[in-house]
Order: structure tokens, then sequence, then C-alpha cells
């Protein structure tokens, strides 16, 4: 599908500070696929259309991300997910989220656990996440560099060397992606501006309440992403009561867009029976 024809199935939502904006295609039990941060519901095309003909396939804009509204005041993302499945009698639902998204889904399973069936994630543990790694730990400390220095294209061409892992440079991934990639931060970037109040509101104390989640959580890795990330996520999964994960080959921390036919088995296995499926923990999907 063309970004025209994408955005042409956009649709918005009132609240009350903004318009948030959403895809949805399909009917069925409700699948709620939640992007990155600097991303928008266009990393989620190859799963729209694999899932789509037997799920209703959701996939929002966060508020301050692609056609959603900018924040004017505080504000939670779990809080505006509720509001949007609420408004879309759209719950419980499975809500699958990497980096961002991933924390979104788990918040979203603390603060209002009866909009939610089963969580996936990937890159990510809960919304209050710690690197350690020398690595990422270099690359966020160019992003800082980049942002002090009012350096727009050098902050997301860091963005992009995170994204693509520490075992290969961006020049060693699929250009596609890359470009795809690049394109949907520059969009996210261009919408705000230098010194503008970040209005997020944080969800506090979520490694401790992660126990009390008592719906199913897979971690859905991608092989090749850094060691935090990964880390953040299997440490999650240990901690619930029923957790699960798997790893997805050939891609780095966002596996739906680097091996769309890998992580789409993985998922659509977990989705057949989230309380009781495989994958169990070190299974792996094929590649390509």
């Amino acid at each position: 599908m063309s970004d025209r024809d994408a955005s042409s199935r956009i649709r918005t939502f009132s609240t009350a500070d903004g318009l948030l904006a959403y895809r949805e295609e399909g009917t069925g039990d409700p699948l709620v696929l939640l992007h990155g941060g600097f991303l928008d519901h266009g990393m989620w095309e190859a799963q729209i259309r694999a899932f789509a003909p037997h799920h209703r396939v959701i996939a929002p804009d966060a508020r301050g991300h692609g056609a959603s509204a900018n924040a004017t005041r505080p504000f939670r993302p779990a809080d505006d997910l509720a509001a949007l499945l609420r408004y879309l009698d759209a719950a419980p639902a499975v809500l699958v989220g990497i980096s961002m998204g991933g924390a979104t889904a788990v918040d979203t399973a603390l603060e209002h656990p009866g909009l939610v069936r089963a969580v996936v994630v990937g890159g990510v543990g809960t919304s209050e996440p710690v690197f350690e790694d020398p690595w990422i730990r270099k690359a966020q400390a160019e992003q800082h560099r980049a942002l002090a220095a009012g350096d727009i294209a050098g902050w997301i061409a860091a963005y992009v060397w995170i994204a693509c892992g520490p075992h290969r440079t961006p020049e060693d991934a699929d250009p596609d992606v890359v470009r795809r990639l690049h394109d949907m931060v520059s969009r996210t970037v261009a919408k705000h501006t230098a010194g503008e109040p970040d209005h997020l509101v944080p969800v506090t104390d979520t490694w401790r309440r992660a126990a009390r989640i008592t719906v199913p959580v897979l971690a859905l890795h991608g092989a090749l992403d850094n060691s935090d990330h990964l880390a953040m996520a299997e440490r999650l999964v240990a901690t619930v009561p029923d957790g699960r994960s798997a790893t997805v080959p050939d891609a780095a921390h966002y596996p739906n867009m680097e091996n769309p036919a890998g992580y789409n088995t993985l998922l659509a296995r977990f989705l057949e029976q989230p309380a009781d499926s495989s994958p169990r923990p070190g299974t792996v999907a094929p590649g390509r």
C-alpha cells in the first residue's frame, strides 16, 4: 500500500487535548499494534495486511506522533490508549508493542487491566528502562550530543543506528527498512519544536507491579537487538505469572519490519491460544 493509500484510511477521535489518529482494518478479536518512539502506525503495515483478514486490527498513532495531535497538557499514553479502546468498544484486546509501544502496552495492563487480554512486547520491559551496555550508552550519548548541537540529521542517524543494533551498521540492514524508519522519524520530529515542554507523565513502580499482570505476556525479540533491550524483555516475562519469549532471526529492534514473515508466524501462534500457546523460551521463527 502506498503512503497516500494508507493516509486515506486514517481515522481520528476527539480527546480533551486534540485529535488522536488510528488505522482500523478487519473484524474479529481486537489486536492493537503500538509503534515505537518517533515512529507511527506505518511501521505495522505488514502486520495490518497479515492479520486483518482474521482480526480487528487497530494501529494508533501515539500522541505527538504521526497524525495525532501534540500534547498541550499532562498525559499518559496508557490513558490515551484506554480512551481509544473504550471509544471503539474494542476491549479486552491483545496489545502488541515494540519499544515505546511495548511500554505503553505494559502500562495499560497495569493501569487499565480490564481492557487487556494479552500483551506482546519487543525491545522493552516496562516504561522504566535500564541501560547499562556500553554500545547503547555510546549511541544515546551521540543522540544527546546531536540534540544539544541542533543537529537533527545527526540525531536521526543515531536513532537508526540504535534500531539496526550493535551487530551491524545501517548500511548492512535492509535499505527499505532504513528508509522507512528515517521517513517516519523525520515526520514526527518535524511536528515538534526545540524547547517544547514535555507533558508526558510517567507510570511509576512498574517493575514491582508487573508481577500482578495476570494476562499472558510474550516477549518477541529481534535476535540482533541490543543486549539491554533483550534483557529487559526477558526480565518482564520472568516477572509475570504467565510469560514466555521467542526470537525472530535476521532482525534487530524492529523485527516486525525486518523479518515480517518470522514475526508474523510467532505472533499468530501466540494469538491462537494465548493462555497455553507456544512459542516457549528459545523458539526461533523462520527467516524471510
